[in-house]
Parts: structure tokens; sequence; C-alpha cells
């Protein structure tokens, strides 16, 4: 009897806390997958360190994305996104519309520039990986605004390193728009700043060839950026871990 009536309270207790919860429904996402829950928590934390860029060119307008590295504003993108520019437009992940100016820039096939913007905005900073401890095969994200599509990631492997022409080859699509974009490793560490693609159609698609700079590459080119302009004091307090 005893057993019963626990039964039927147990019964009953999970019957009122169900049609309690009627009102308030409790939703939770599962996961699939450790790998698939790291990269959804990779994606949200880094996404407010990286904004879009719009430029206006004498062919029109140039779209490309960039990496905030300090909490004054300082942006690093792809010289090609921004160069001969008259206007630069960054949209930060809050939506905020600001101009820019241009601080540095590599040209050619260098490709690097540093940007800045004036915003009270607390800014979160990109993390810093390094480039030499990469490996063939190795899991990859993105991050851009491929043909205008803002806050769009990717997903890939890093397919080749070629250290001749000192780039990071990847499947992780990237398109137009995703220039000066960070390649991530699934610790949110940036690892390459996303430079271009190769396919046979005039730049029209991803056919799964793209290549960034190694991102020693590029800390080189801002520290040596830093010795030169008094806009660039903040170096010593950039986040590198």
């Amino acid at each position: 009897m005893y057993k019963y009536i626990k039964t039927k309270l147990i019964i009953l207790l999970l019957l009122i806390t169900c049609f309690s919860n009627i009102n308030n429904p409790v939703f939770s996402f599962e996961y699939n997958s450790i790998e698939e829950k790291n990269i959804i928590q990779v994606y949200e934390k880094t996404l407010p360190s990286i904004v879009s860029i719009e430029a206006d060119i004498d062919r029109g307008t140039s779209g490309g994305t960039g990496c905030i590295i300090s909490k004054t504003g300082v942006i690093l993108t792809s010289s090609h996104v921004i160069e001969n520019a008259r206007n630069i437009e960054v949209t930060t992940h809050s939506g905020k519309k600001y101009s820019a100016q241009i601080l540095a820039i590599l040209k050619n096939k260098n490709d690097l520039a540093l940007i800045k913007i004036n915003t009270k905005e607390n800014l979160l900073l990109a993390k810093f990986g390094d480039s030499n401890d990469i490996k063939v095969g190795q899991r990859v994200l993105t991050i851009g605004c491929p043909f205008g599509f803002k806050d769009t990631l990717t997903t890939g492997i890093i397919s080749r390193i070629d250290y001749e022409r000192n780039k990071i080859q990847t499947d992780a699509a990237i398109n137009p728009g995703c220039s000066g974009g960070p390649l991530l490793n699934l610790k949110g560490e940036i690892i390459g700043i996303n430079q271009s693609i190769y396919n046979p159609d005039n730049n029209r698609s991803n056919i799964g060839i793209g290549f960034a700079l190694p991102i020693n590459y590029a800390l080189d080119f801002i520290y040596k950026a830093s010795k030169k302009l008094t806009a660039l004091k903040w170096w010593n307090n950039l986040s590198t871990t």
C-alpha cells in the first residue's frame, strides 16, 4: 500500500510540474557533438570583434571584412578592400556605422591594411593565435560578409600551407566580401587573414580553394606600423591571449 501511495504521489508531482510550465515553456538547444558545440561557441564569442566594410572606389563599392584589434577602434583588414577609397564605412556588430580613416597599408601581394574608427563603444578585441603552429588537416572557421551577407560563418580545413608564397590554403568558403576577415582555429584564435580565392570563372563563385595570409605576418606588419604612427601606441595593450 505504501509503495502504491508513493507512486501516485510521484505521478501527481510530475503532472503538476508539467502543467505549471505550460505558460512558460523552456526550450534548450541540444548539440550533436562536442565539435559542433565548440564551433557555435567560437562563432558567438568572436562575432562582436568582426566588422563589415564598404568602401567607395572608382569602380563602385568594395566590400570586405575586418577584425577589431584595439579598444581605440583600430581594425585589421585587406588593403585591396580600402585602397584608393574616397570614403570607408565600417559597421560594427551592434549595427552602428562609422566613417574610417586609413592608418597604414601593405600593398600588392602583402595585402594588409589598418584603418581606424572613432567610437565610444566597448569594443571586443580579436584574439590572435600562432600561425607557426598550424597543420594541414586542421579544422578552421571563417567569419565574413560574402556578397553583403553580414556575419556569415563557414567551416573547413587547412588544405595546404604554401611556405614559398606565405599563404594558408583552405576549403572553407571564402567569397567576395570576406577579404580581411579571420581564419580561426577551434580555440577562437585568428591564425590567418582571408585574402583571395582561386576559380576558373572570373571570381564569380567559390570552388573550395581559398587563401589567407598567416597571422604572424600580419602581426609583424602591425608591430612595424606601431613604431611609426602615434595612433598605434595601443600596441602594448593588444589582446594576444
